[in-house]
């Protein structure tokens, strides 16, 4: 799809590409380690999170567009039966391995999206509704599922060693000390208690 000439495809394409940074960002600098450490009871960790997003982008910019995946590890696991499997990459990818997949599921879908337009027809099986729709569909929903996940690593990775913020270039949160931060949390325990 021509960006140039649709403002509307730019824009979204601008969106998207935003929230895969932040995800990329998330996990810069994470030992391996500290990368898989489950965080909630559910076992949420780092680089899980990063693997289904690979996994997902493949879904919907290739199965959802009849369009095969170029990679067979992927096509091994959108062919799996278990619902988690996307959440649990093998032992044997490192952190590096699952970013490298990450951003070759974001070229494949790249590619895929400079090859289509916004009212290209799309179908989606495991959606009971709008299973028929447009690329455009795919690119909104994509961008609140890498938001809404880029949102879950923010919280793991300050559990985790305390790095905060919403980019890179941009962490959009006041540079308090340690101490003004324990204060901030001191009295929000305090409201808690009283209500």
């Amino acid at each position: 799809m021509d960006t140039d000439s649709n403002p509307s495809s730019k824009r979204l394409r601008n969106y998207l590409n935003e929230a895969r940074n932040t995800v990329l960002w998330k996990c810069q600098g994470l030992s391996e380690e500290l990368a898989r450490r489950p965080m909630t009871d559910t076992g949420t960790h780092m680089l899980g999170v990063i693997y289904h997003l690979a996994i997902t982008e493949y879904g919907y910019f290739g199965e959802c567009l009849g369009r095969v995946p170029n990679d067979r590890h992927v096509l091994q696991l959108l062919q799996s039966d278990d619902p988690q499997i996307d959440f649990l990459p093998p032992a044997s990818f490192s952190v590096e391995d699952v970013l490298a997949l990450y951003r070759k599921s974001i070229a494949f879908a790249e590619q895929t999206l400079d090859e289509l337009n916004l009212e290209s027809p799309a179908e989606v099986p495991w959606w009971s509704v709008h299973r028929h729709t447009t690329v455009e569909h795919l690119i909104v929903h994509m961008i609140a599922e890498t938001s809404r996940h880029a949102g879950h690593l923010d919280i793991v990775r300050e559990l985790l060693d305390g790095q905060v913020g919403l980019r890179e270039q941009a962490r959009n949160i006041p540079g308090f000390s340690p101490e003004q931060w324990k204060q901030q949390r001191s009295t929000l325990q305090r409201i808690a208690e009283q209500s």
